[in-house]
């Protein structure tokens, strides 16, 4: 899917809703633990000594936050980043910490059940 054209949603409301049971607390629980993924892991993949297959694991576990919550684009960014360390141990980075920013923002504009 090219990301410009058709952007994924920030964040799905509807996914987390389904995740989380209606849960409101529960939502509020998983999101503060995304965005805590986000801090920590993003600078760790960023990291260029850092083995490349370590680093695809960490996109690949960010991937699995992103879906579990429903960020779209920091799974499909996560996805990318993965794959290309996995292929020849490169990747661009920016679409990920762009896709991270914008859900981070939202969700501390809108506060993170919203």
């Amino acid at each position: 899917m090219d990301l410009e054209k058709h952007p994924a949603p920030l964040l799905d409301h509807a996914h987390l809703e389904a995740q989380t049971f209606g849960d409101a607390d529960l939502a509020r629980e998983v999101l503060s633990l995304f965005e805590d993924q986000c801090r920590r892991l993003l600078p760790t993949l960023a990291e260029e000594e850092r083995p490349a297959e370590d680093r695809a694991d960490l996109a690949h576990t960010l991937k699995g936050a992103a879906l579990g919550v429903g960020a779209m684009r920091v799974a499909e960014a996560s996805a990318t980043v993965e794959a290309g360390l996995r292929a020849d141990g490169r990747a661009d980075l920016e679409a990920l910490r762009s896709a991270a920013a914008q859900t981070l923002e939202a969700l501390g504009a809108s506060g993170p059940a919203a």
